[in-house]
C-alpha cells in the first residue's frame, strides 16, 4: 500500500478478527518498526513487550479498562511500550558503545562529540525526575506513531490504548523490577466485518485550519 493511500484509509479499529493471524514476516516487520523508530538524541529510552499468544494476553487483562479488553484479546499482536523509570550512566554508555560497534564514529573525537551532545540534551530534559520521564514518554509516542501508519502501510489494522491503569501493567509485567514503566498500548491484526469504524468517513480539520505555510 502507497503512503497517500495509507494515510487516508488507516483508523483505529474498534473490533478484530481473532481468526486472523500474522504471518512471521509481518511480525518481524512490526518489531522493526519499534526498533527502528528515532528517538531525541538517539536515547531508545524504552522497551517494547509483543504478546502474541493468548497467556500473554490474559495476564495484563487485569490492568486494561473493560472497553478496551475484547481489543486485547482479539488482535493478533498487542505491543506494550515502556520506557525506563530513569536515563542511567550505564544506559548512556551502552548507547554510545552500540553507536562505535555500528561505525557512526570515524574517529575518537566524534565519538567524544557525540556523548557530550546526548548527555547536554537529556540533561536539559531531566530538572526534575517527572520531566526526564515524560521526555521519555513523548519518545515513545513517536514509535507509536511509526507503529500505526506502518501497521497501515502493510494492509493491517492498529489501535493506540491509553486506556490502562499503569500500576497494574506494571505490576502484570513486573516492570518495577526491570526499571521500566508503561506509557501506552497499541493492538494489532486484522479488523472484523462488524468493525463500525471501518466504514466510517475519515473526519479531519480542513488543511487551511490547522496548517500555516511561512
Amino acid at each position: 500500500m502507497n503512503l497517500d493511500l495509507a494515510l487516508r484509509t488507516r483508523y483505529a479499529s474498534k473490533v478484530y478478527d481473532e481468526t486472523k493471524k500474522l504471518t512471521a514476516e509481518q511480525e518481524q516487520q512490526l518489531l522493526d518498526l519499534l526498533r527502528y523508530s528515532p528517538s531525541s538524541v538517539n536515547s531508545q529510552p524504552w522497551h517494547f513487550f509483543t504478546l502474541v499468544s493468548d497467556a500473554a494476553k490474559e495476564k495484563i487483562l487485569p490492568a486494561v479498562s473493560e472497553a478496551n479488553r475484547s481489543k486485547i484479546i482479539k488482535s493478533a499482536l498487542v505491543v506494550v511500550f515502556t520506557t525506563r523509570t530513569q536515563i542511567s550512566e550505564a544506559h548512556l554508555n551502552a548507547l554510545l558503545s552500540q553507536e562505535q560497534s555500528d561505525g557512526r564514529f570515524a574517529t575518537d573525537e566524534q565519538q567524544q562529540n557525540q556523548d557530550k551532545g546526548r548527555r547536554h540534551y537529556v540533561g536539559l530534559n531531566s530538572h526534575t525526575p517527572e520531566q526526564q520521564r515524560n521526555w521519555m514518554a513523548r519518545q515513545a509516542y513517536i514509535s507509536l506513531g511509526f507503529l500505526l501508519l506502518g501497521a497501515a502501510s502493510m494492509g493491517l489494522d492498529a489501535t493506540p490504548i491509553e486506556g490502562f491503569f499503569v500500576d497494574k501493567m506494571n505490576a502484570a509485567l513486573n516492570l518495577d523490577a526491570k526499571q521500566l514503566t508503561s506509557v501506552v498500548v497499541a493492538t494489532v491484526g486484522y479488523h472484523e466485518d462488524t468493525d463500525f469504524n471501518a466504514t466510517l468517513p475519515k473526519s479531519r480539520f480542513p488543511q487551511e485550519q490547522v496548517i500555516t505555510r511561512l
